[in-house]
C-alpha cells in the first residue's frame, strides 16, 4: 500500500500561529502582545482551549491599520494605560 504524498506548500506557512512566533514575526515582546489582549487595540487572535493563535492576515491587517504619516497625525492613537498623555 502506497502512502500519500503531502505538497510541501501546505506546510510552507503555519496557518495559526503562536503568541511567541506571533511577536516575533511583528518583531515586538511577547509581553506586549500580552498586554494587547489584556486592554485592547492589539491584532485579533482566536482561543483555542488555552492556547492564544493569530493568523498572519491578522497581524498584517492590524499593523496596516496602524500606518499613519506623523505622530501628529488625528488618527495617531491613545492607547489607555500608556506614559503618552492625551492632549486636551
Amino acid at each position: 500500500m502506497k502512502h500519500a504524498v503531502m505538497p510541501t506548500e501546505t506546510f510552507a506557512k503555519p496557518r495559526y500561529l503562536t503568541a511567541a512566533e506571533a511577536a516575533a514575526y511583528l518583531r515586538i515582546s511577547p509581553r506586549t502582545l500580552e498586554k494587547h489582549r489584556i486592554v485592547g487595540g492589539g491584532p485579533r487572535y482566536r482561543k483555542v482551549g488555552r492556547m492564544v493563535r493569530y493568523t498572519i492576515k491578522d497581524l498584517d491587517a492590524w499593523t496596516e491599520s496602524r500606518s499613519f504619516a506623523m505622530t501628529a497625525d488625528p488618527e495617531y492613537p491613545y492607547l489607555p494605560g500608556s506614559r503618552r498623555r492625551k492632549k486636551a
